[in-house]
């Protein structure tokens, strides 16, 4: 039951990172962002008035502990980590956005393990160790792609120091803002996976998560003060794009929640970030191999497919 639902998860978070290549490019990324947690909420409350009415019969038990560890997971997860994660996007590619995700699973890992005390069996660490391999051939492709990028950043700054220039290039470039939102989803992931074992409420927790989102982007963006006007003006397909996304990401963040209640959080979360082994052949017909995918890249691919059958089936 947690590996299908982490592999559900793992299947609309791909699709959503290539639909946001696809709507940044007819709408700027704040509109969209904001668009896409106002689905989140939305779509979530739907879904749990279907639970709420025609699944438990009304009946609903409050739980504080649960609220307070979705609440703060989803402001790690929700407005940190996704925020982050879409101006990667922007500025990287849906490849190599996904692919800097290989944090992700050690950070989750080693925080699950720090803080709550989490175990994995020798077969899972194997299938960890080789899914991040796998992981690591597919980034490793992505860094050797961004070749061109470096130089040309390095030689638009001539006039600073080496030092300067390249920090200046890392906060430009993306990348730090890559591993920024690994860490964020990270943190997030180990709190819902915490708070589902002590409320089992994954669409909840989800739009405690949204809701929070919502608030901080509204809050700390000056674009969400015109934002229905900013609507109207915008292309049709691009807030359709980004309404697409909103549905697909809130579903895939209540999938992992509730997955983390059968299954390691790391092993939930681990599936989840195996995004390349999707996005990396989608992106390769789409986009016509802009960010120079190779057989070192279908190697990798084929070591995480196999970490994660490993999991699966044993």
């Amino acid at each position: 039951m947690g590996e299908t639902l982490a592999l559900l998860a793992l299947v609309l978070f791909s699709s959503n990172i290539i639909l946001t290549k696809l709507a940044t490019a007819r709408l700027d990324i704040n509109i969209g962002f904001l668009i896409s947690v106002w689905v989140n909420v939305l779509f979530a409350a739907v879904l749990f008035s279907i639970q709420l009415f025609f699944f438990n019969e009304g009946k609903f038990e409050w739980h504080t502990k649960g609220f307070l560890l979705f609440l703060t997971a989803g402001f790690f997860s929700t407005y940190m980590g996704r925020w982050f994660f879409f101006e990667t996007i922007d500025r990287l590619g849906p490849s190599r956005a996904s692919t800097f995700q290989v944090s992700n699973p050690m950070f989750t890992t080693i925080i699950a393990w720090l803080f709550m005390g989490e175990k994995l069996s020798w077969v899972d660490l194997l299938s960890v160790g080789v899914i991040l391999f796998g992981l690591f051939l597919v980034s490793y492709v992505a860094k050797s792609s961004a070749k061109r990028e470096i130089a040309a950043s390095k030689e638009s700054l001539m006039v600073q120091t080496s030092r300067e220039s390249s920090k200046i290039w890392l906060l430009k470039s993306g990348i730090l803002l890559a591993f920024l939102s690994s860490l964020s989803y990270a943190i997030g992931n180990v709190l819902r996976g915490a708070a589902i074992k002590n409320w089992n409420e994954p669409i909840l927790g989800g739009i405690f998560g949204a809701v929070l989102g919502l608030i901080l982007f509204s809050i700390t963006n000056k674009s969400a003060r015109s934002f229905l006007g900013q609507i109207k003006e915008s292309d049709p397909k691009g807030v359709l794009l980004y309404v697409t996304s909103g549905v697909i990401t809130i579903s895939a963040q209540i999938s992992v929640i509730a997955s983390m209640r059968y299954i390691p959080i790391s092993i939930a979360n681990l599936i989840t970030m195996s995004t390349p082994v999707i996005v990396t052949p989608i992106s390769f017909f789409l986009f016509k191999n802009q960010e120079g995918i190779t057989y070192r890249t279908l190697a990798g691919t084929i070591l995480v497919l196999t970490g994660i059958f490993l999991i699966i089936l044993v």
